[in-house]
């Protein structure tokens, strides 16, 4: 890595080595109400979102599904309810998210179905070739080198696997994106600080989404890396998008 590397973190350039410890603390902070958050945030829309990227999956009997930036489960969940015999690894490179997701498991009582693991999304601790599936969702904006985490999701899918990614993107509808600017900036950073008490966390939030590449250059970055049959849905106008990718 170069010493004078930079990346973004939100609005601000840091050097690209305190990148991926400035995200971590970010998310240790929040761990504990962050499922909360996100159905406050969204009111509730994260949930039809995540369904409709599990139905893009299509997840087959036996499959197993490598969940990176994980967090507390949800993806692995409705993957192995839907996958019979399935198994999901969920990967997540903050320890404070993969125990809230722990914890919630017990409750469930799906712990048998879900192995966590602690890992970073640019250099996983997976074997080649090795998963059916490869999910994340609204992580990868959190990487420090974007190309870097697509190499590694295609290097871990099995020949016929898939990538699928879900993540904040470009609202194209003008009097949509005044609106959503609006709540972004100026009620999901109090509402962080009321119910997460930390609004430097989601102003952090707010500013990545707009710091994350479009549709168009996510899905070439998608391509450089070696994913083929590339495609993009939008969601809700485009707040967030489903980028889909095989390996060949």
């Amino acid at each position: 890595m170069a010493a004078k590397e930079t990346t973004d973190f939100g609005y601000r350039r840091v050097a690209a080595r305190e990148h991926t410890q400035l995200v971590h603390d970010v998310f240790a902070r929040v761990a504990r109400r962050y499922d909360l958050m996100n159905d406050l945030m969204s009111g509730g829309i994260h949930r039809l979102w995540k369904a409709q990227l599990i139905e893009r999956l299509d997840p087959r009997p036996g499959q197993i599904l490598l969940d990176v930036a994980g967090g507390t489960g949800d993806i692995a969940r409705r993957f192995v309810a839907r996958a019979r015999g399935g198994r999901a690894i969920v990967c997540d490179i903050n320890g404070s998210m993969l125990e809230a997701g722990r914890a919630r498991g017990l409750d469930c009582g799906d712990a048998g179905a879900l192995r966590w693991l602690c890992g970073n999304a640019e250099a996983l601790p997976i074997a080649g070739a090795s998963v059916d599936a490869y999910t994340i969702a609204f992580g990868l904006r959190n990487v420090t080198r974007i190309p870097a985490a697509l190499a590694e999701a295609r290097r871990v899918l099995k020949p016929g696997g898939r990538f699928l990614c879900l993540e904040f993107s470009n609202v194209d509808r003008p009097l949509l994106k005044r609106a959503y600017d609006l709540y972004s900036f100026a009620v999901l950073p109090r509402l962080g600080a009321v119910v997460a008490r930390d609004r430097d966390a989601y102003q952090y939030l707010v500013e990545s989404i707009r710091r994350f590449p479009d549709r168009q250059r996510l899905a070439g970055l998608m391509r450089q890396a070696g994913f083929e049959q590339v495609s993009v849905r939008p969601l809700s106008g485009g707040i967030a998008a489903i980028h889909s990718g095989w390996r060949l």
